[in-house]
């Protein structure tokens, strides 16, 4: 069986809904440093008014599901889980196989939402890296430790989401670590992770 995806920590959970958002006014400005800090500190101060909110946990799904799947650059995530094994799936399966994480991804994201109450955060810098400017932040909640979080934006084309960091761990490497050992287990087959993400997909539902 597959590991259920982004199978993290509650903390590091949180941290990925906090960091899953942005307001649209921070895109399309040019790459500086601050804007990463500046669009860290937007999506997270949005999603926050959702979470604390009144609003059902319906509602609150509704309101999350856009500004995960505009902010966050699911598409290359996908890609780079897969690893080596994307270039050997058919264009079909790239296509199916992407459809289906965008459907993993935002599940992880929104079942997450009712967990949390009373939730704040802060951003406390950021640092660049080969692979996108890394803005670090800190998730308060009550009566738990200060959890701190980074998240890797890409500045190509807009600033976006690729990569969250939970603990010290790579939410991306985590999970391209499950996919590429659920592959070597089952002879590379694309497919048969493709059935796996159906299947756990319907088991959700």
């Amino acid at each position: 069986m597959i590991k259920t995806c982004f199978s993290f920590s509650r903390r590091a959970a949180l941290g990925l809904m906090t960091t899953a958002l942005v307001s649209v006014a921070a895109l399309g400005t040019p790459a500086q440093a601050a804007d990463g800090q500046a669009f860290v500190t937007a999506f997270g101060s949005k999603l926050i008014g959702i979470i604390n909110s009144d609003k059902s946990l319906v509602e609150k799904r509704q309101a999350v599901l856009p500004l995960v799947q505009e902010n966050v650059d699911i598409a290359t995530i996908g890609k780079f889980c897969l690893g080596r094994y994307w270039r050997t799936a058919s264009p079909d399966q790239q296509a199916r196989y992407l459809a289906l994480f965008n459907q993993v991804l935002v599940g992880a994201v929104t079942d997450r939402i009712g967990d949390y109450k009373g939730v704040s955060f802060k951003v406390t810098g950021s640092t660049n890296t080969p692979n996108g400017e890394l803005v670090s932040a800190q998730i308060m909640r009550p009566g738990q430790p200060v959890a701190e979080m980074g998240v890797l934006i890409a500045h190509d084309g807009g600033l976006k989401i690729v990569d969250m960091i939970g603990e010290g761990t790579s939410l991306r490497l985590t999970q391209r670590q499950d996919y590429s050992s659920y592959l070597a287990r089952n002879g590379g087959n694309v497919e048969t992770l493709i059935k796996a993400l159906e299947r756990q997909i319907a088991h959700h539902h």
